[in-house]
């Protein structure tokens, strides 16, 4: 999953189970696919009418759950929380005694006269908070939308599961209108058309449960491109409610990017085709908020501001979308058993999120200078803004102790630094490798290995994994895991940068609009309910050639009033501009308004910046080509 920055580096700001039953046997008489169904044309009071037909039990009780969690993120979501009118019906159609045990969970008794189960779902976009990030609430590319003229359909939000029959096929009916555009990638085996013509109904076939949380869709008023990149099809469906952004003005984006990504990962087994999904959120007060995106194995779903540029999203989708494209290696190839036999509901995680998240975003970091999407340059201003904000988290924490309880405290409260240490990590990892094979040998080649070794249905065994990879390349890898990763020793990044013929100094840097070094250049004001410039900002080259100064309050900027309550989207915003945008800021200094209206230009700071040393040997810059060029 990536990246929760957008949503919670400026949180700073706005602050003044049951278990379930492991069993092998099948409950049910005759071993039929579990029938489900959505109704998106019976929708009443934006909630979607679901059934669940599993066929006839033979046990006298059975629990019905909706995930707590899911696969790809390391929080609590408790999509049962979304359902209402719970029922559970007998053969006779009268309602049957349930006991709900948990927020997701409900217990049927007598369960051999139970015939089908039936609830409504309300969705989690319209009522986040901040999307999905530090509270018990969905990430919002696994949330839900259920509106007028589109539906994001992940639908372990809808579909849930009985304890025993994880492992049954299901069958899915979807009912929408008949105009939708619709787009899954699960396997369609009927479509049938009401007798008026008004609305359709797609079935799909699903394996197992699994493949349930896997394969999300959309439905509605979006626009769909299909093309090939190499051999894998490519489906990419866009929803944008005011029609800024469209597939097409997306497609040139995302094929450059994944035929990039395809030429860097070289023989690496992929996926025939690739599902896209892009929610572009409008900003209203029911829109979600938490941007960024969600893996699936040959899927993701994004949701990014309606409101960027073109060039803006075009740069985040590439940042993004690779990143959840790249978890084909890991964890979708290289995964270990608590990912492979996932539990919903009583979920235990793998000490190797370094890996999973941190490797993935390295890849998408590397791949870009790699294949000459960005300059050196840029690729070193990426690692050194992780540098920063990994600098700004508990940097003294064993990784892997994190990871291994990434939902409890303190841990939690650190688990975004897989996207930044866990990113130097690889890297590190990285230049070790070049180093020790004369440049031959790196990172991902040891993903590849591992992938040949595992695939997506071998996992290994989560307290090994360091000793195999150890065995398979080099001692100085025990080493530096042991000190860095299982011990909690900071890792000095200039000795690995001298392997490299670079160090980090001091220079110009480029900077962003809102931000500084990894920190936000404003703070907030709980009394006042005001947001407001911090000295910081003045050592941003573009404010202060507009003339901020510190505690100048921010009232407005580009005609929207900025509050406690809408600084996180509005911010948000703000951390995706780029030079050329036309901006109005209003400002209040000491009752005194100041109005900025400007078009916008580089920002800059004097920082500490990766630069190449003078004096590095030809051995060093040939390290350097190796592990930059591959």
């Amino acid at each position: 999953m990536n990246n929760r920055t957008f949503a919670t580096v400026f949180a700073s700001i706005l602050m003044a189970s049951c278990s379930s039953t492991k069993t092998s046997s099948n409950d049910l008489a005759i071993d039929l696919p579990i029938e489900t169904s959505i109704n998106l044309s019976n929708i009443h009071e934006d909630k979607a009418p679901v059934t669940i037909n599993p066929g006839r039990f033979t046990t006298e009780t059975v629990t019905y759950r909706l995930p707590k969690v899911i696969q790809g993120t390391y929080s609590v979501s408790n999509f049962g929380k979304y359902v209402d009118n719970f029922k559970a019906i007998n053969y006779k159609g009268e309602e049957m005694t349930v006991t709900k045990l948990d927020d997701n969970s409900w217990s049927i008794a007598e369960a051999k006269d139970l015939d089908k189960v039936t609830y409504l779902v309300n969705d989690t976009y319209d009522i986040e908070e901040i999307g999905g990030i530090g509270k018990e609430e969905p990430f919002s590319p696994a949330g839900t939308n259920i509106e007028a003229e589109n539906f994001v359909l992940n639908l372990h939000g809808f579909i849930g599961y009985f304890d025993s029959l994880k492992n049954n096929q299901y069958k899915l009916d979807v009912t929408a209108p008949a105009d939708f555009v619709r787009t899954s990638a699960l396997q369609t085996v009927n479509t049938t058309t009401s007798d008026d013509g008004k609305n359709m109904t797609t079935s799909y076939l699903a394996p197992r449960y699994f493949d349930i949380t896997d394969n999300p869709m959309m439905y509605g008023n979006l626009d769909v491109e299909e093309f090939e990149v190499g051999d894998i099809k490519i489906v990419l469906s866009v929803y944008s409610p005011n029609k800024v952004h469209s597939a097409k003005s997306l497609k040139e984006t995302i094929y450059t990017m994944m035929e990039a990504q395809k030429r860097y990962l070289g023989d690496i087994n992929a996926t025939p085709r690739y599902d896209i999904y892009v929610y572009l959120s409008a900003g209203e007060e029911d829109s979600p908020k938490g941007f960024g995106a969600l893996e699936h194995h040959t899927s993701t779903v994004v949701v990014m501001p309606e409101s960027m540029s073109a060039e803006a999203l075009a740069e985040s989708m590439t940042d993004v979308v690779s990143h959840e494209f790249f978890h084909i290696v890991t964890p979708l190839s290289v995964h270990s058993e608590d990912v492979h036999y996932f539990d919903y509901n009583n979920p235990t995680f793998s000490k190797h999120l370094w890996m999973y998240e941190g490797v993935t975003e390295y890849f998408a970091t590397l791949f870009q200078v790699d294949q000459g999407l960005v300059d050196e340059e840029e690729f070193y201003n990426k690692i050194m803004g992780k540098i920063q904000q990994a600098s700004r988290m508990n940097d003294a924490m064993s990784f892997t102790i994190m990871s291994e309880n990434v939902l409890k405290a303190p841990y939690k409260d650190e688990y975004l630094n897989v996207y930044q240490k866990g990113t130097l990590i690889g890297m590190c990892i990285d230049i070790l490798m070049r180093e020790e094979s004369d440049g031959n040998r790196g990172i991902l080649s040891l993903m590849k290995e591992l992938s040949n070794k595992y695939g997506k249905n071998k996992p290994f065994d989560d307290d090994k994994l360091i000793e195999e990879i150890v065995a398979m390349t080099y001692p100085v890898l025990g080493e530096f895991f042991n000190t860095h990763v299982v011990g909690d020793l900071p890792i000095n990044y200039n000795d690995f940068f001298e392997k490299v013929g670079l160090e980090i100094g001091e220079g110009k840097v480029k900077a962003n609009f809102i931000l500084l070094d990894g920190a936000p250049i404003v703070s907030g004001d709980g009394q006042t309910g005001t947001i407001f410039f911090v000295e910081s900002a003045l050592k941003n080259s573009f404010w202060k050639e507009q003339g901020v100064q510190t505690n100048d309050v921010i009232k407005s900027i580009n005609g929207t009033n900025l509050t406690l309550q809408n600084a996180n989207q509005v911010l948000q915003e703000v951390f995706m501009w780029k030079p050329g945008k036309e901006i109005e800021v209003l400002l209040d200094r000491g009752g005194e308004e100041i109005v900025i209206k400007t078009i916008t230009t580089q920002p800059y700071t004097i920082g500490n910046a990766l630069v190449e040393k003078v004096d590095a040997t030809d051995a060093q810059k040939a390290l350097k080509e190796a592990w930059l060029k591959g």
